[in-house]
């Protein structure tokens, strides 16, 4: 009788473990993987949204969006040449997501330590649909800048090639033959090219965006969610509901703030004969073709920004979700 009740403190007490963050209990690879999965299967299915975005950028003021789409689908090939530059897109997005995810957990871990008085009026998972750490507005602002700016800069190679691949100014035939033309024609600089402008594009609009997709999850998991405080009454599925909704809006909020530095990096990264900083490219835009030339492609980018954001996120959270789960059993 004494040897059977000496077994059983064993079991309770690794059931009684002092709880973990989620970020902290998945591993780096986990968000590196669900990164880069969810970011392939975005960056594939709307390429045809990108190129036409990045050709009615480049094209003259009185080009529009249907005459772009018409000249492509009246042209030879149409549905190979609405995919140009799928596999620079595919490796900038997958690669950038994978990054960007597993940079992005590892700061906001970082500022969950900082930030645990605030955490304990908030915590983690009680009737919300996010497996992600949750952070104050401005941490997360802070967070979705500092990742983004960083990993930006380490893709702006591949960034360089996607765009030119999808410009109708250059007839690159691989990606070997595009790099070896940047090297002997540019040189180096030439890989960076428009990372100023991509900067203070990517930077403000990743802090944008989860800052308001952080405040979409919680309002509507409040909405949603039958528990007076707003709780445990979320199903996984509701969960994925509201994830989608909340990513939607949030990639078409911040896309909004941000377009002029989209349009000014995409003539720095097209035509650097012409543009050759961020400001003449702001100065020459204004003088000869007003404004509203710096919201050219708003909507198709809003539009492609909630629909990615949604693919990227909502499998992001799937994923994480899954593993978090699975972590807890």
């Amino acid at each position: 009788m004494p040897e059977r009740t000496s077994h059983h403190p064993a079991l309770p007490t690794t059931l009684s473990a002092p709880p973990t963050t989620q970020s902290t209990r998945i591993s780096h690879l986990s968000h590196f993987a669900s990164g880069l999965s969810s970011g392939a299967l975005a960056a594939f299915l709307l390429q045809p949204a990108d190129l036409l975005k990045t050709r009615l950028q480049q094209s003259h003021p009185c080009s529009t969006l249907p005459q772009i789409f018409l000249t492509i689908i009246r042209g030879p090939s149409p549905i190979s040449n609405l995919w140009r530059g799928t596999v620079p897109s595919v490796l900038r997005t997958s690669i950038g997501s994978a990054l960007y995810f597993s940079t992005l957990a590892s700061i906001r871990d970082l500022l969950a330590t900082d930030h645990q008085r605030h955490l304990a009026t908030s915590p983690c998972q009680t009737g919300h649909s996010s497996a992600m750490v949750q952070l104050s507005p401005s941490a997360n602002l802070l967070s979705g800048a500092i990742a983004r700016g960083s990993i930006g800069f380490v893709m702006m190679p591949i960034t360089i090639l996607k765009v030119r691949f999808e410009s109708d100014l250059y007839q690159y035939r691989s990606l070997l033959s595009a790099s070896s033309s940047i090297l002997k024609t540019e040189g180096l600089a030439g890989f960076f090219r428009g990372w100023g402008a991509t900067a203070v594009r990517d930077a403000p609009n990743a802090g944008l965006y989860l800052f308001f997709y952080e405040a979409g999850k919680k309002n509507l998991s409040k909405l949603v969610s039958k528990d007076s405080q707003g709780g445990a009454g979320i199903s996984s599925s509701t969960a994925t509901w509201v994830n989608m909704a909340s990513s939607a809006l949030a990639g078409a909020a911040s896309t909004a703030v941000t377009n002029p530095f989209d349009t000014l990096k995409t003539r720095l990264q097209v035509l650097p004969g012409v543009y050759t900083n961020m400001w003449i490219a702001l100065v020459r835009i204004l003088r000869e073709e007003g404004v509203r030339r710096l919201f050219d492609g708003l909507g198709l980018r809003m539009g492609r920004k909630a629909v990615s954001s949604s693919v990227v996120w909502t499998g992001y959270e799937f994923f994480i979700g899954r593993k978090s789960r699975g972590g807890e059993r």
